[in-house]
């Protein structure tokens, strides 16, 4: 039963969504208590197994147990209560645990298909893969001498996971070799950081970028601001574009770090949970500097319980897009055979009591994913910052300032459609030895030109205006992955946030920030002034 359920895929569009979209789940998964013998079944699970009963009884073929159960009663089931709730089959409920955990056990690489082939899309920096000297580019034909010419990425992806300590051959097509290339790498531990390494992206003022929320992250991010002198911060820009979520623990201890001792951060309440407050317990200690939040469509879960509680206490400017609208809370309980399910458990509200919470109901669960819909405030929800600034509940967290990227014409769609920076990147290194490109460096008016010919013997279809105009986006983009190989994925997306307009804004938006500040430390003051002096009206 076990091999039959490791091969099920179930409900492949919501589980793709979740590793987009994540959720927020309790601190820790829970075990579910078992039903006894001696417990009455419902009427309503009487019914079922009736039902089942007849079908496996009077179909006219044999009926595969564990694709109508695991594959059709639970997910279908689930679906009919809300888009986060979910079913993990062994395979996937392995994967949340990784991705909670920040670590698993492999080579340490990103894979992707490319022309039909599986290829080395990034090793991570320091991992095995990494040090062994795979590239991005090379197409796996490989693994211990097997042909994986029928595996899908899935399945490769599983091949290069196994013990620590034990190996792997990996033979690959490199482009500029004329015959394969192999490689023994010995499979370790591989960290995933939840926090990219931060940096000053000017002088004064840091970028920190956090990517989910796992068991690590608000640990992650103490050490990236000791590492640059928390004290010497002017101001900072915190990064939570296409941040999924995760565990809500850590994202109450992220916003801690942030707000004054005792200030609420988020709460939750269900049908069989009583209301319980997340309250700063070590508070910001006296760190009071600026702070520009970043946040798009894909800001999910505890990304909004971030954002949520920084806007809500006028810790922060928010800017970018109306985030997910994501205010559910999921407790993932075990099941047998190494599955799980995720069952929406609680609602979550800000600190001024906002449900963001978008609707979900009469639309499919692909329009509510792939924003489908207009994300629409809810007028019946109206609550005030604690400087007095409206804010709406309902569509997600609506940004202090909005940031729109422009959107992609017609050059960018066919780059990006067709992989051409990749391309180009393959087709560069089998002339160039990763170490050839010096640090800081960032494409001339000569790389854009031998990239320019490249698009022409490669027949991608543009005119001369097209790349004319978009002359930085390209240089942008090319740096962007010509850093992956010349030195790592970290590399790579710290040029890409330095030269990123959207970054560029927060930092001009720092004024703002400093300006919400202190308008909400008078009103603060005056607040508690005007209390005081009804107090002593009252003892008169």
């Amino acid at each position: 039963m076990a091999q039959k359920r490791r091969s099920l895929v179930v409900l492949p569009l919501i589980l793709f969504v979740c590793s987009l979209l994540g959720g927020i789940y309790g601190p820790r998964i829970q075990v579910a208590a078992a039903a006894t013998e001696s417990d009455e079944l419902s009427s309503d699970v009487q019914n079922f197994t009736k039902a089942y009963a007849l079908v496996e009884q009077n179909f006219a073929d044999p009926v595969n147990s564990d694709k109508a159960v695991y594959k059709g009663a639970i997910p279908g089931m689930l679906r009919t209560l809300d888009p986060h709730s979910n079913f993990f089959d062994p395979r996937e409920y392995q994967a949340l645990r990784d991705d909670q955990r920040g670590h698993y056990y492999g080579v340490g690489m990103l894979v992707g298909s490319r022309s039909g082939k599986t290829v080395v899309m990034a090793p991570f920096p320091g991992s095995p893969a990494y040090k062994a000297g795979l590239r991005p580019g090379d197409a796996i034909s490989m693994v211990n001498d097997k042909s994986v010419d029928n595996l899908n990425t899935t399945e490769i992806a599983d091949l290069l996971k196994g013990p620590r300590g034990t190996q792997v051959k990996i033979t690959v097509i490199r482009e500029g070799s004329t015959e394969p290339v192999s490689f023994t790498v010995t499979r370790d531990e591989v960290k995933r950081p939840s926090v990219q390494d931060a940096f000053w992206v000017k002088p004064g003022i840091a970028y920190l970028k956090i990517l989910s929320f796992n068991e690590t992250t608000s640990r992650e991010m103490d050490d990236n601001l000791k590492r640059l002198g928390e004290g010497n911060i002017k101001g900072l820009v915190l990064d939570l574009r296409e941040n999924p979520g995760g565990l809500l623990n850590e994202g109450v201890a992220v916003a801690d770090h942030f707000l004054q001792k005792g200030q609420t951060i988020v709460s939750h309440r269900g049908r069989n949970s009583p209301e319980k407050p997340y309250i700063a317990r070590n508070g910001n200690r006296g760190r009071d500097y600026p702070i520009v939040v970043l946040v798009n469509k894909y800001s999910a879960s505890a990304a909004e319980i971030v954002s949520g509680a920084l806007q809500d206490h006028d810790r922060a400017w928010v800017l970018g897009e109306t985030t997910f609208g994501k205010g559910l809370v999921q407790t993932v309980y075990p099941l047998s055979e190494n599955t799980g399910l995720a069952l929406t458990t609680a609602h979550f509200y800000t600190p001024s009591g906002r449900l963001i919470q978008r609707d979900y109901s009469n639309k499919s669960f692909y329009e509510y994913y792939f924003h489908k819909d207009d994300n629409a405030r809810n007028p019946l929800d109206v609550k005030m910052t604690d400087a007095g600034r409206t804010v709406y509940g309902g569509g997600g967290i609506t940004p202090d300032e909005k940031y729109e990227a422009p959107k992609a014409d017609a050059l960018q769609i066919e780059l990006t459609r067709k992989s051409a920076f990749f391309n180009y990147s393959r087709s560069f290194f089998a002339t160039h030895e990763p170490n050839s490109v010096p640090k800081n460096w960032m494409p001339d008016e000569s790389a854009l030109t031998e990239f320019h010919d490249y698009l022409l013997k490669h027949d991608y279809s543009f005119t001369e205006a097209d790349f004319t105009r978009d002359h930085e986006w390209i240089k942008r983009s090319l740096a962007g992955e010509i850093y992956i190989t010349a030195f790592n994925k970290d590399e790579s997306d710290r040029v890409l946030a330095q030269t990123d307009p959207e970054v560029e804004r927060a930092i001009e938006s720092m004024p703002k920030a400093r300006a919400l500040l202190e308008t909400a430390k008078k009103v603060i003051v005056q607040r508690m002034s005007s209390q005081q002096s009804q107090q002593q009206e009252a003892r008169r």
